[in-house]
């Protein structure tokens, strides 16, 4: 399992989701160009001294994490979907993507993705904050998977 930001806006976002893969053990990959400098600077508040733990990988666009990945599932966070992540299966292998907290993912990621999945909602709420979001997804498919750290 891992976890893919496209081109993140909110370094405190990012930051959130660095600690969170690190204290799960789930790989992070930052799909650039990011709306922030990713520099310690902007991460430390969010991360701490989490993401000293992280596993993480830059790409310097999607095509470069396209090919990095190639033949990984990837599943995309939309709200563009009508396909609950809670009856979605999850595999081990696969690759969560969120899109950026502005303007999600262009159509070309949309294509490229093998699953699209979204959050159920109250009528007239548009969407979650992307960490939220991506926590919530990302701990369903560890449930699903088993691949929760043991304690």
């Amino acid at each position: 399992m891992r976890l893919a930001l496209y081109q993140p806006d909110i370094p405190q976002n990012t930051g959130t989701l660095m600690r969170l893969c690190a204290c799960l053990g789930v790989p992070l990959d930052v799909i650039e160009p990011c709306g922030f400098i990713l520099s310690d600077k902007n991460l430390k508040r969010a991360g701490m001294d989490y993401i000293d733990s992280l596993d993480m990988t830059r790409h310097a666009s999607w095509q470069a994490f396209s090919a990095a990945h190639e033949g990984a599932r990837r599943v995309l966070m939309t709200t563009k979907s009508a396909l609950p992540f809670t009856d979605f299966s999850f595999e081990a292998d696969d690759i969560l993507i969120a899109g950026r907290e502005s303007a999600g993912v262009p159509d070309e990621v949309h294509e490229a993705c093998d699953a699209r999945v979204t959050i159920p909602m109250a009528p007239g709420m548009r969407s979650l904050n992307v960490a939220l979001a991506s926590a919530m997804v990302l701990s369903e498919a560890l449930r699903q998977t088993g691949g929760f750290p043991a304690l």
